[in-house]
């Protein structure tokens, strides 16, 4: 997996993916935690604007997937 992204369609890709995986089961929610902080950690500026994801990315992932990206944002 690739931490740092500057395209925000191949972010928003890598993101959805990430959360599918664990909607499916395919990952546990400890491993979701682990991939996600990486993810957020080394491209904050891009996904979260003031506080809340940017709303490119947020468009193109959907509202389930935003919740749970939230959900282990504010957990980390």
């Amino acid at each position: 997996m690739k931490k740092v992204y500057k395209d925000p369609k191949k972010l928003a890709a890598c993101l959805k993916d990430t959360v599918d995986f664990y909607l499916d089961d395919v990952i546990t929610y400890d491993k979701l935690k682990v991939k996600l902080t990486i993810l957020i950690n080394a491209n904050e500026d891009r996904i979260y604007k003031d506080g809340i994801i940017s709303s490119k990315i947020s468009n193109m992932i959907g509202s389930s997937r935003v919740d749970v990206i939230n959900k282990v944002s504010s957990e980390r």
